[in-house]
């Protein structure tokens, strides 16, 4: 049983301490994309070193997440994150000075290493400094509007320092954060371990086996569907993952302890995170193209068209623990991914030429009503566990959520291609290498219809955007109906657990700690 302890003005402070690598592992993503173009023609990158130079930061952090929690809980949250600070600056700086494609591939495969021992700290840090459940849930949303405001102004931040400076410089936006994190780290963050046992190596090995080959896998299928390599990914990562399954439930001291998912609540809040970020992945990749590529938005007006969500999304994550504090998170996240449902039955009915507006209410009413799922989902899977456990807790939460990203990208993606493909009508008179491209997707439409002329090319961008929209019609349908069956899973899983302020603290007590 934890003992209940009123979080003071220290931890409020700490927690401002936790906020700076949250925001900017999350910033670090959006900024890369907003370089890449310069960097790439600077670097003289192929379009190989250009996927692995956005990609690697990506699977080294999905990689590295159960690893890194792991670790964490043995040898200290604090130690790791500070550790992991160090690690995170000077890979900022190897990246921003990298004279070389392969060199900046390597640097960002080390920030990915790095930031994976980040988002696990900070999260079991939040759990170990507010064990009181209203205060942690507010905590936890105050950190997660950190997470998605990196993913808000990332691009805002990278135009602004690319207007002004050399293209590393984006990468050493991290780096002044990263030392305050270190000098105020020790005086403001408390330290947590759970000595028992060396890491095993071998279990180590297998998880990284396990994860990479399915991020690969999933991220070839979404980018050219199904084909022979993706396949073999997906299956090596799975029959990796099989193996390491077994050997944890030999091992005294296993790298993930499979007890974890003897907890109920533990599982369906992870199983809700998973599939929440399935679907909205997705969506938000679609409402993304639309708004250039359908609507002809610049990159700018486009992320100022992202703004009206972004704002919800903070609302709706701010007041989740507020009125956690008389409700039941069941109702709560249940209520909201109702509201998520009826933004994406609007979006079923927006089309190319006119809707804008209604895509806009949509994706405002998504993202006020994911917030109770994102804040109070989160607040049960570390709060649910024993306190030595919350570091692996933590990298489950984050790495449930890279996979449904990837997947919900994979899948979704795929379906919205297929009505696309199946809907797409290439006008007479186009060369044979345009009208293959037209047939391949929206972006290759449009930038085939740039080599044509007068209504030919006009023909082609018109039933290219209406392919497209009408993709994006039947994938924010499907993903109502999936997202209304996880309200009543919701419903029915978390009835059991009371409001906040009634909450019993020890919950976590319920599972035992190995070691």
């Amino acid at each position: 049983m934890r003992d209940e302890k009123t979080a003071g003005r220290r931890e409020w402070i700490g927690l401002g301490v936790l906020a700076l690598p949250t925001l900017l592992v999350s910033i670090d993503v959006f900024v890369m994309l907003m370089a890449l173009p310069r960097l790439s023609e600077d670097l003289h990158a192929d379009g190989v070193e250009q996927l692995w130079i956005v990609d690697s930061y990506g699977f080294m952090i999905a990689g590295f997440l159960i690893t890194m929690g792991n670790l964490g809980d043995r040898i200290g949250r604090r130690r790791l994150l500070l550790i992991g600070a160090v690690g995170f600056g000077l890979a900022s700086v190897l990246a921003a000075f990298s004279v070389s494609a392969e060199m900046l591939i390597a640097a960002r495969a080390l920030l990915g290493i790095a930031g994976a021992t980040l988002m696990p700290s900070t999260l079991a840090l939040i759990s170990t400094m507010f064990a009181v459940p209203r205060q942690r849930a507010v905590a936890i949303s105050v950190w997660m509007v950190c997470f998605m405001g990196g993913a808000a102004i990332g691009p805002l931040v990278g135009g602004v320092l690319l207007e002004h400076f050399w293209w590393g410089s984006v990468f050493l936006l991290g780096v002044p954060a990263m030392v305050l994190l270190l000098v105020l780290g020790p005086l403001l963050l408390p330290e947590h371990a759970n000595p028992g046992g060396s890491v095993d190596l071998v279990s180590v090995a297998l998880s990284l086996a396990t994860i990479l080959p399915i991020i690969y896998g999933l991220k070839e299928l979404a980018r050219d569907g199904l084909g022979a390599y993706p396949a073999c990914a997906l299956l090596a990562g799975l029959a990796f993952g099989a193996v390491f399954v077994r050997r944890q439930q030999t091992l005294a001291h296993p790298l993930l302890d499979l007890r974890l998912f003897r907890n109920r609540v533990f599982s369906a809040a992870l199983g809700n995170m998973l599939f929440g970020t399935f679907l909205m992945g997705a969506i938000m990749l679609f409402i993304s193209q639309y708004f250039q590529l359908v609507q002809g938005l610049t990159p700018l007006v486009a992320g100022l068209c992202m703004l009206p969500a972004a704002i919800g999304s903070t609302v709706s994550t701010l007041l989740a623990p507020i009125l956690a504090r008389r409700f039941r998170p069941a109702y709560l996240i249940a209520g909201g991914l109702v509201l998520s449902t009826a933004g994406l039955v609007a979006i079923t009915r927006v089309d190319a030429s006119s809707g804008l507006p209604v895509l806009l209410a949509g994706f405002m009413a998504i993202n006020l009503g994911a917030g109770p799922m994102v804040v109070l989902g989160t607040d049960l899977v570390v709060g649910s566990v024993a306190p030595e456990k919350a570091g692996a807790a933590g990298s489950l939460n984050e790495t449930a959520g890279e996979f449904g990203f990837a997947l919900g990208i994979a899948v979704l993606g795929s379906i919205g291609a297929v009505v696309y493909r199946a809907q797409v009508t290439v006008p007479p008179g186009v060369p044979p290498v345009a009208a293959d491209a037209g047939r391949q997707g929206l972006a290759e439409a449009v930038a085939a219809s740039g080599s044509l002329h007068g209504e030919t090319a006009v023909a082609l961008l018109r039933s290219a955007r209406e392919s497209f929209t009408a993709g994006l019609n039947v994938v924010a349908g499907v993903s109502a109906v999936l997202l209304l069956g996880a309200a009543f899973v919701a419903l029915g899983m978390f009835r059991s657990v009371p409001p906040h302020a009634h909450a019993a603290q020890g919950e976590a007590g319920n599972l035992p700690a190995s070691g």
